[in-house]
Protein backbone atom coordinates (compact mmCIF):
# COMPACT_ATOMS: atom_id res chain seq x y z
CA UNK A 1 0.00 0.00 0.00
CA UNK A 2 2.83 2.26 1.25
CA UNK A 3 4.36 1.33 -2.00
CA UNK A 4 1.37 2.40 -4.24
CA UNK A 5 0.94 5.72 -2.55
CA UNK A 6 4.35 6.71 -2.99
CA UNK A 7 4.61 5.39 -6.88
CA UNK A 8 1.38 8.08 -7.29
CA UNK A 9 2.91 10.65 -5.61
CA UNK A 10 5.98 10.08 -7.48
CA UNK A 11 4.66 9.98 -11.07
CA UNK A 12 2.76 13.24 -9.82
CA UNK A 13 5.43 15.13 -9.10
CA UNK A 14 6.54 13.79 -12.53
CA UNK A 15 3.67 14.35 -14.07
CA UNK A 16 3.71 18.26 -12.60
CA UNK A 17 7.48 18.92 -13.06
CA UNK A 18 6.96 17.80 -17.11
CA UNK A 19 3.63 19.27 -17.56
CA UNK A 20 5.01 22.52 -15.53
CA UNK A 21 8.02 22.24 -18.35
CA UNK A 22 5.62 21.62 -21.46
CA UNK A 23 4.19 24.85 -20.71
CA UNK A 24 7.09 26.67 -19.85
CA UNK A 25 8.08 25.59 -23.44
CA UNK A 26 4.87 26.34 -24.91
CA UNK A 27 5.06 29.74 -23.58
CA UNK A 28 8.93 30.20 -24.89
CA UNK A 29 7.63 29.17 -28.09
CA UNK A 30 4.65 31.34 -28.75
CA UNK A 31 6.51 34.25 -26.86
CA UNK A 32 9.14 33.43 -30.26
CA UNK A 33 6.11 33.40 -32.38
CA UNK A 34 4.80 36.95 -31.15
CA UNK A 35 7.98 38.79 -31.50
CA UNK A 36 7.36 40.76 -33.84
CA UNK A 37 11.04 41.43 -35.05
CA UNK A 38 11.80 37.96 -34.88
CA UNK A 39 10.90 36.65 -38.70
CA UNK A 40 12.66 38.66 -41.69
CA UNK A 41 10.46 37.69 -44.04
CA UNK A 42 7.94 41.18 -45.00
CA UNK A 43 4.57 41.42 -43.16
CA UNK A 44 1.99 42.10 -45.13
CA UNK A 45 -0.20 45.10 -43.45
CA UNK A 46 -3.40 47.53 -44.37
CA UNK A 47 -3.96 50.96 -44.25
CA UNK A 48 -6.52 54.06 -44.54
CA UNK A 49 -5.65 57.30 -43.65
CA UNK A 50 -6.31 60.51 -44.76
CA UNK A 51 -2.66 62.53 -45.49
CA UNK A 52 -4.02 65.42 -45.27
CA UNK A 53 -5.75 65.08 -41.82
CA UNK A 54 -2.29 63.33 -40.54
CA UNK A 55 -0.60 66.66 -42.02
CA UNK A 56 -2.26 68.89 -40.15
CA UNK A 57 -1.92 67.39 -37.02
CA UNK A 58 2.05 67.62 -36.59
CA UNK A 59 1.74 67.79 -32.74
CA UNK A 60 4.01 65.82 -31.06
CA UNK A 61 1.16 64.37 -28.68
CA UNK A 62 -1.69 64.78 -30.73
CA UNK A 63 -2.63 61.15 -33.31
CA UNK A 64 -5.32 60.23 -35.16
CA UNK A 65 -7.69 56.91 -35.00
CA UNK A 66 -7.01 54.20 -37.34
CA UNK A 67 -7.44 50.29 -37.77
CA UNK A 68 -4.27 48.42 -38.42
CA UNK A 69 -4.46 45.03 -40.72
CA UNK A 70 -1.92 42.53 -40.57
CA UNK A 71 -1.84 39.03 -42.00
CA UNK A 72 -0.83 36.09 -40.52
CA UNK A 73 0.21 32.74 -40.96
CA UNK A 74 -2.75 31.19 -42.31
CA UNK A 75 -3.26 33.89 -44.75
CA UNK A 76 -6.41 35.23 -42.38
CA UNK A 77 -6.36 39.19 -41.37
CA UNK A 78 -6.11 40.67 -38.01
CA UNK A 79 -7.13 44.12 -36.59
CA UNK A 80 -5.45 46.32 -34.48
CA UNK A 81 -6.91 49.76 -33.32
CA UNK A 82 -3.86 52.17 -33.69
CA UNK A 83 -3.13 55.96 -33.26
CA UNK A 84 -0.72 57.51 -35.63
CA UNK A 85 0.98 60.63 -36.34
CA UNK A 86 3.47 62.00 -38.46
CA UNK A 87 6.83 62.46 -37.72
CA UNK A 88 9.99 63.36 -38.80
CA UNK A 89 10.99 67.37 -39.95
CA UNK A 90 12.28 67.44 -43.67
CA UNK A 91 10.35 64.05 -44.71
CA UNK A 92 7.04 65.57 -43.10
CA UNK A 93 7.81 68.83 -45.32
CA UNK A 94 9.02 67.37 -48.64
CA UNK A 95 7.60 63.87 -48.88
CA UNK A 96 3.93 62.99 -50.24
CA UNK A 97 3.93 59.96 -47.90
CA UNK A 98 4.94 60.84 -44.68
CA UNK A 99 6.72 58.73 -42.29
CA UNK A 100 4.43 57.72 -39.52
CA UNK A 101 4.53 57.17 -36.02
CA UNK A 102 2.21 54.41 -34.06
CA UNK A 103 0.89 54.34 -31.09
CA UNK A 104 -1.04 51.54 -29.78
CA UNK A 105 -2.70 50.40 -26.00
CA UNK A 106 -1.73 47.50 -24.16
CA UNK A 107 -5.28 46.51 -24.07
CA UNK A 108 -5.27 46.73 -27.80
CA UNK A 109 -1.31 44.52 -28.48
CA UNK A 110 -2.06 41.60 -25.87
CA UNK A 111 -2.07 39.15 -27.31
CA UNK A 112 -1.40 40.01 -31.01
CA UNK A 113 1.80 39.99 -33.06
CA UNK A 114 2.47 43.70 -31.91
CA UNK A 115 2.24 42.59 -28.47
CA UNK A 116 4.99 44.67 -26.30
CA UNK A 117 5.12 47.32 -28.83
CA UNK A 118 3.45 50.04 -27.44
CA UNK A 119 4.83 52.61 -29.41
CA UNK A 120 6.60 51.87 -33.02
CA UNK A 121 7.42 53.68 -36.24
CA UNK A 122 7.31 53.13 -39.29
CA UNK A 123 9.01 54.32 -42.83
CA UNK A 124 7.31 54.60 -46.01
CA UNK A 125 8.45 55.77 -49.52
CA UNK A 126 8.53 59.71 -49.38
CA UNK A 127 7.41 60.43 -53.28
CA UNK A 128 5.61 58.76 -55.82
CA UNK A 129 8.46 58.30 -58.34
CA UNK A 130 9.39 55.38 -59.81
CA UNK A 131 12.46 53.91 -57.20
CA UNK A 132 10.52 54.97 -54.17
CA UNK A 133 10.08 51.21 -53.12
CA UNK A 134 13.93 50.42 -53.91
CA UNK A 135 14.48 53.22 -51.47
CA UNK A 136 13.24 51.84 -48.69
CA UNK A 137 14.88 48.72 -49.13
CA UNK A 138 18.31 50.50 -49.34
CA UNK A 139 17.14 52.45 -46.09
CA UNK A 140 16.74 49.10 -44.39
CA UNK A 141 19.39 47.69 -45.70
CA UNK A 142 21.63 50.26 -43.92
CA UNK A 143 19.59 49.01 -40.44
CA UNK A 144 20.27 45.27 -40.86
CA UNK A 145 23.91 46.36 -41.86
CA UNK A 146 23.83 48.24 -38.15
CA UNK A 147 22.67 45.27 -36.76
CA UNK A 148 25.88 43.73 -37.32
CA UNK A 149 27.97 45.72 -36.86
CA UNK A 150 26.40 46.93 -32.96
CA UNK A 151 25.23 45.28 -30.70
CA UNK A 152 23.14 48.10 -29.61
CA UNK A 153 20.90 48.60 -32.80
CA UNK A 154 17.26 49.37 -33.50
CA UNK A 155 15.14 46.18 -34.44
CA UNK A 156 13.35 46.60 -37.99
CA UNK A 157 10.51 44.27 -40.18
CA UNK A 158 9.88 44.97 -43.74
CA UNK A 159 6.19 45.16 -44.13
CA UNK A 160 4.40 44.90 -47.32
CA UNK A 161 1.72 47.63 -47.28
CA UNK A 162 -1.96 48.11 -48.95
CA UNK A 163 -2.05 51.81 -48.01
CA UNK A 164 -5.63 53.31 -48.88
CA UNK A 165 -5.39 56.90 -49.01
CA UNK A 166 -8.46 58.90 -48.21
CA UNK A 167 -8.87 61.79 -50.08
CA UNK A 168 -12.54 63.07 -48.62
CA UNK A 169 -15.42 60.88 -49.97
CA UNK A 170 -13.38 59.20 -52.45
CA UNK A 171 -9.86 57.16 -51.74
CA UNK A 172 -6.71 56.19 -54.08
CA UNK A 173 -5.02 52.57 -53.08
CA UNK A 174 -1.32 52.54 -53.38
CA UNK A 175 0.90 49.39 -52.90
CA UNK A 176 4.05 50.38 -51.04
CA UNK A 177 7.12 48.77 -49.59
CA UNK A 178 8.13 49.94 -45.84
CA UNK A 179 9.39 48.71 -42.46
CA UNK A 180 8.51 49.23 -38.86
CA UNK A 181 11.36 50.37 -36.47
CA UNK A 182 11.77 49.37 -32.71
CA UNK A 183 10.99 52.27 -30.37
CA UNK A 184 13.79 53.89 -28.74
CA UNK A 185 12.11 53.32 -25.07
CA UNK A 186 11.46 49.66 -25.90
CA UNK A 187 15.02 49.05 -27.15
CA UNK A 188 16.51 50.88 -24.07
CA UNK A 189 14.34 47.92 -22.21
CA UNK A 190 15.67 45.10 -24.01
CA UNK A 191 19.29 46.14 -23.96
CA UNK A 192 19.34 47.41 -19.97
CA UNK A 193 19.64 50.67 -20.57
CA UNK A 194 18.03 54.05 -20.26
CA UNK A 195 17.69 56.45 -23.52
CA UNK A 196 19.79 59.84 -22.17
CA UNK A 197 17.83 62.88 -23.11
CA UNK A 198 20.97 65.60 -22.92
CA UNK A 199 23.45 66.03 -25.67
CA UNK A 200 26.51 64.28 -24.87
CA UNK A 201 29.89 65.27 -26.85
CA UNK A 202 31.07 61.71 -28.63
CA UNK A 203 34.09 62.07 -26.72
CA UNK A 204 32.51 61.78 -23.83
CA UNK A 205 30.62 58.64 -25.25
CA UNK A 206 32.32 54.97 -25.52
CA UNK A 207 35.03 54.91 -27.24
CA UNK A 208 34.61 52.26 -29.07
CA UNK A 209 31.20 52.13 -29.94
CA UNK A 210 31.56 55.85 -31.03
CA UNK A 211 34.12 55.45 -33.77
CA UNK A 212 32.27 51.94 -34.75
CA UNK A 213 29.31 54.24 -35.04
CA UNK A 214 31.41 57.01 -37.08
CA UNK A 215 32.90 54.43 -39.31
CA UNK A 216 28.96 53.04 -40.06
CA UNK A 217 27.86 56.18 -41.03
CA UNK A 218 31.07 56.73 -43.16
CA UNK A 219 30.15 53.21 -45.03
CA UNK A 220 26.60 54.57 -45.63
CA UNK A 221 27.80 57.48 -46.66
CA UNK A 222 25.55 59.76 -44.40
CA UNK A 223 26.43 63.07 -42.70
CA UNK A 224 22.98 63.95 -41.74
CA UNK A 225 22.98 62.99 -38.28
CA UNK A 226 25.13 64.74 -34.45
CA UNK A 227 26.30 62.35 -32.21
CA UNK A 228 26.73 65.38 -30.31
CA UNK A 229 22.92 66.75 -30.51
CA UNK A 230 20.95 63.87 -30.59
CA UNK A 231 20.50 64.54 -34.77
CA UNK A 232 18.89 61.44 -35.71
CA UNK A 233 20.79 59.40 -33.14
CA UNK A 234 19.69 58.48 -30.04
CA UNK A 235 22.30 58.17 -26.99
CA UNK A 236 21.55 55.26 -24.24
CA UNK A 237 23.51 54.90 -20.77
CA UNK A 238 24.02 51.34 -20.09
CA UNK A 239 26.62 49.96 -17.58
CA UNK A 240 27.73 53.61 -16.99
CA UNK A 241 28.83 54.14 -20.78
CA UNK A 242 27.00 56.51 -23.50
CA UNK A 243 26.63 54.46 -26.45
CA UNK A 244 25.00 56.17 -29.96
CA UNK A 245 22.26 54.28 -31.69
CA UNK A 246 21.82 56.09 -34.85
CA UNK A 247 18.87 55.73 -36.89
CA UNK A 248 16.83 57.67 -40.65
CA UNK A 249 19.57 57.26 -43.36
CA UNK A 250 17.15 58.13 -46.14
CA UNK A 251 19.87 61.37 -46.44
CA UNK A 252 22.79 58.24 -47.23
CA UNK A 253 24.74 58.31 -50.43
CA UNK A 254 23.57 54.30 -50.14
CA UNK A 255 19.87 55.26 -50.71
CA UNK A 256 20.76 58.30 -52.81
CA UNK A 257 17.41 59.69 -52.69
CA UNK A 258 16.13 62.28 -55.71
CA UNK A 259 15.32 64.42 -52.50
CA UNK A 260 18.89 64.11 -50.81
CA UNK A 261 20.72 66.63 -50.23
CA UNK A 262 24.23 67.29 -48.09
CA UNK A 263 23.84 68.17 -44.72
CA UNK A 264 24.31 71.59 -43.41
CA UNK A 265 26.65 71.68 -39.75
CA UNK A 266 26.02 75.24 -37.78
CA UNK A 267 24.57 77.13 -41.60
CA UNK A 268 27.77 75.39 -43.13
CA UNK A 269 27.37 73.21 -45.84
CA UNK A 270 30.27 70.66 -45.87
CA UNK A 271 32.42 70.56 -48.86
CA UNK A 272 30.44 67.71 -50.82
CA UNK A 273 29.00 68.21 -54.22
CA UNK A 274 26.79 65.11 -54.06
CA UNK A 275 25.63 62.90 -51.10
CA UNK A 276 27.12 60.01 -52.97
CA UNK A 277 30.39 61.29 -52.00
CA UNK A 278 32.08 60.11 -48.24
CA UNK A 279 33.23 62.23 -45.58
CA UNK A 280 34.13 60.76 -42.30
CA UNK A 281 33.11 62.87 -39.11
CA UNK A 282 34.00 60.75 -36.42
CA UNK A 283 36.39 62.25 -33.84
CA UNK A 284 39.73 61.82 -33.29
CA UNK A 285 40.68 58.89 -30.93
CA UNK A 286 43.64 56.59 -29.59
CA UNK A 287 44.95 55.15 -33.05
CA UNK A 288 44.46 51.34 -31.07
CA UNK A 289 40.95 51.94 -31.25
CA UNK A 290 40.45 52.54 -34.56
CA UNK A 291 42.61 49.64 -35.48
CA UNK A 292 40.57 47.30 -33.23
CA UNK A 293 37.71 48.51 -35.35
CA UNK A 294 38.80 48.80 -38.56
CA UNK A 295 39.53 45.05 -38.24
CA UNK A 296 36.41 44.64 -36.79
CA UNK A 297 34.79 45.73 -39.90
CA UNK A 298 36.87 43.32 -42.50
CA UNK A 299 36.08 40.61 -40.65
CA UNK A 300 32.47 41.13 -41.28
CA UNK A 301 32.90 42.27 -44.67
CA UNK A 302 31.60 38.68 -45.93
CA UNK A 303 28.65 39.06 -43.38
CA UNK A 304 28.02 42.58 -44.14
CA UNK A 305 28.05 41.50 -48.23
CA UNK A 306 25.98 38.45 -47.61
CA UNK A 307 23.41 41.25 -45.87
CA UNK A 308 23.01 43.19 -48.72
CA UNK A 309 22.57 40.09 -51.05
CA UNK A 310 19.74 38.89 -48.83
CA UNK A 311 18.03 42.11 -49.61
CA UNK A 312 18.09 41.54 -53.18
CA UNK A 313 15.14 40.15 -53.55
CA UNK A 314 12.82 42.75 -52.00
CA UNK A 315 14.66 45.45 -54.95
CA UNK A 316 11.81 46.13 -58.27
CA UNK A 317 14.89 47.36 -60.18
CA UNK A 318 18.19 45.45 -60.24
CA UNK A 319 20.24 48.11 -61.21
CA UNK A 320 19.36 50.11 -58.08
CA UNK A 321 20.70 46.70 -55.83
CA UNK A 322 23.82 46.86 -57.95
CA UNK A 323 24.65 50.63 -57.23
CA UNK A 324 23.60 50.03 -54.01
CA UNK A 325 26.02 46.85 -53.56
CA UNK A 326 28.55 48.37 -54.94
CA UNK A 327 28.69 51.87 -53.37
CA UNK A 328 29.24 49.10 -49.72
CA UNK A 329 32.31 47.20 -51.67
CA UNK A 330 33.50 50.46 -52.09
CA UNK A 331 33.78 51.24 -48.80
CA UNK A 332 35.53 48.29 -47.90
CA UNK A 333 38.29 49.02 -50.51
CA UNK A 334 38.84 52.32 -48.51
CA UNK A 335 39.43 50.36 -45.21
CA UNK A 336 41.25 47.57 -46.28
CA UNK A 337 44.05 50.19 -48.28
CA UNK A 338 46.64 51.26 -45.46
CA UNK A 339 47.01 54.57 -47.40
CA UNK A 340 43.39 55.63 -48.22
CA UNK A 341 42.20 53.94 -44.35
CA UNK A 342 44.76 57.08 -43.14
CA UNK A 343 43.92 59.77 -45.67
CA UNK A 344 40.49 59.22 -45.87
CA UNK A 345 39.46 58.39 -42.11
CA UNK A 346 42.47 59.37 -39.52
CA UNK A 347 43.94 62.39 -41.24
CA UNK A 348 39.87 63.37 -41.57
CA UNK A 349 39.03 62.52 -37.66
CA UNK A 350 37.90 66.09 -36.07
CA UNK A 351 39.26 68.10 -33.28
CA UNK A 352 36.07 69.85 -32.55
Amino acid sequence: MKLAITRVLTFTFLFLIVFGSAQESMEAVKAVQQDLFSETTPLPVKLEYSIKDIKRETNDSTYIESVLKYQVADGSWKDINVQLRARGNYRLKNCYFPPIKFKITKANYKGTLFDGQRRLKMVTPCLTERDRNDNVIKEYMAYKIYELVSPQYFKTRLVDIEFNELRGSRSKAHIMKGFLIEDDKHVAKRLDGKMYSRNVHPRQQEDTASVRHALFQYLIGNTDYSQAYQHNVKIMFSNKKFIPLPYDFDMAGLVNCSYAVVSQIQNQQLPLTSVRQRLYRGFKRNPGIYSVVRKEFLRLQPAIMAEVEACRSEFEYEREYEVARDYVVDFFKVISDNDKFRSEILDKARTE
